[in-house]
């Protein structure tokens, strides 16, 4: 552990909490259930690793490299994860909890089913994205670019979703009770059967936007808001 480069090791299921490992190359790495609470990661390389079921709950990886990394099932509650690298990861059932994704790069990762619960995404890249199922209550999502992402049956409940890029989203049977839209990129998203009640659309753009079936008890609707083909 002493030197810098720890490209292809095996570290599964060792106990590396509170160790400093920034700026480490662990790159393709075996850390499947290695845990890693608290451990400062800022600037490593993790790319192509395996942390499947690993702990990083309350980990520093600021700016860290974890695109095509699998981290199905891990836990990053409350971990700082600001300008890191998740391109193409697989994140499906993680814990992202509280955590810190400001301007975080999850574009095509798999966040299928992850909690992000209070989390802060704020001017995050989840261009194409997959958050089906997804539970993103009182996240921070303010200026997020959620271009063609995939946030179908999604819990959005009291998110921040201000200047957010939702065009062509798919936000099929979401739940965005009380969400803040405004200012919200909607053209093209896919809103039908949504949950609007509640939520604020304020300056929204929904030009093209398909809202079959969805509610439309919403706190305050953008001017000539309508459903597709009225």
């Amino acid at each position: 552990m002493n030197g810098g480069y720890l490209s292809g090791e095996d570290l599964s299921g060792e106990d590396l909490s509170g160790k400093n490992l920034s700026g480490k190359n662990l790159s393709g790495a075996d850390l499947i259930g290695t845990v890693l609470t608290g451990a400062t990661l800022e600037a490593a390389d993790l790319s192509f690793s395996d942390l499947s079921d690993a702990d990083l709950s309350k980990a520093n990886l600021i700016e860290a490299n974890l695109a095509f990394a699998n981290m199905s099932d891990t836990d990053l509650s409350r971990s700082v994860l600001f300008r890191a690298c998740f391109r193409r990861s697989d994140l499906s059932s993680a814990n992202l909890s509280e955590a810190n994704l400001s301007e975080a790069n999850l574009s095509e990762a798999d966040l299928d089913g992850a909690s992000l619960v209070g989390a802060n995404l704020m001017r995050a890249d989840l261009c194409d994205a997959n958050l089906r199922g997804a539970n993103l209550s009182k996240a921070d999502l303010s200026h997020a670019d959620l271009s063609e992402a995939n946030l179908s049956e999604a819990n959005l409940s009291d998110a921040n979703l201000s200047d957010a890029d939702l065009s062509q989203a798919n936000l099929s049977g979401a739940n965005l009770v009380r969400a803040n839209l405004v200012r919200a990129n909607l053209s093209d998203a896919n809103l039908s059967y949504a949950n609007l009640g509640g939520a604020n659309l304020a300056e929204a753009d929904l030009r093209y936007a398909e809202l079959h079936g969805s509610s439309l008890q919403v706190a305050n609707r953008p001017e000539g808001w309508r459903r597709r083909g009225q």
